[in-house]
């Protein structure tokens, strides 16, 4: 089981920026799709970015494409979201979380994300 912790959160004014890191220790992750996730109050947990094992792929949802960026670094055992252009409905405790299996190929459910942070809270004011 690998161990994910966030960290970068806060509290941000509409259009700032924010990089949020998550840190793995237990076993490299150079070898797992990685993704982050957020829950705003009151809704269910969402997908926000992945990144494929090998660095190629990025995928994001919709509401957050052209804003958010998803970058990995394996050396580090290591993987980040640079938010930019916040809104206030970016509200939401982000969590990053590390794919079930080595080597995979789904990017977007979160039933196959089998490691996960304990989350890190942005607040976006208007």
């Amino acid at each position: 089981q690998v161990q994910l912790i966030e960290s970068g959160g806060g509290l941000v004014q509409a259009g700032g920026s924010l990089r949020l890191s998550c840190t793995a220790s237990g076993r490299p992750i150079n070898t797992y799709v990685l993704a982050w996730f957020r829950q705003a109050p009151g809704k269910e947990r969402e997908f926000v970015a992945s990144i494929s094992w090998r660095r190629t792929n990025t995928y994001y949802a919709d509401s957050v494409k052209g804003r958010f960026t998803i970058s990995r670094d394996n050396a580090k055992n290591a993987v980040y979201l640079q938010i930019d252009s916040l809104k206030p409905e970016d509200t939401a405790v982000y969590y990053c979380a590390a794919h079930r299996n080595p080597f995979g190929s789904t990017y977007y459910t979160e039933s196959d994300f089998g490691s996960w942070g304990q989350g890190t809270q942005v607040t976006v004011s208007s």
